[in-house]
């Protein structure tokens, strides 16, 4: 029972695996349902835990207009939280509602605008 899936951090994946885990013991610990417990937990973990996502966000001062962009983890290519500082001079381009930021690697990081004021 143990399924991996690259869509998931390595906790998420955890607790699926843990889950699936309860209710094969639950079910009696039946064989041949692997992939059906494993299912089920992931639908209860991602239930359990939609509530309390929080999508990650980049605040940028643009000529003084103050813009909050939401990103994807997994587009993000990479992008680790911590690559610019407060201050940092960077490089920007807004493209209606998305922010394209680029990156110290020569990368952009996609945002889209939640947020402007000023």
């Amino acid at each position: 029972m143990d399924r991996k899936s690259g869509k998931y951090s390595p906790q998420m994946q955890e607790a699926i695996r843990r889950r699936a885990t309860e209710l094969y013991q639950r079910s009696g610990a039946v064989e041949g349902h692997d992939v059906q417990n494993w299912c089920q937990a992931e639908a209860e973990i991602l239930r359990e835990t939609a509530a309390h996502i929080t999508y990650p966000a980049v605040v940028i001062n643009l000529e003084g207009v103050v813009y909050t962009g939401e990103y994807d983890l997994a587009a993000a290519d990479g992008y680790m939280p911590g690559e610019w500082k407060p201050g940092d001079r960077i490089p920007v381009r807004l493209d209606g509602d998305r922010l394209f930021l680029r990156r110290p690697n020569g990368r952009e990081l996609q945002t889209n605008v939640v947020k402007r004021i000023g």
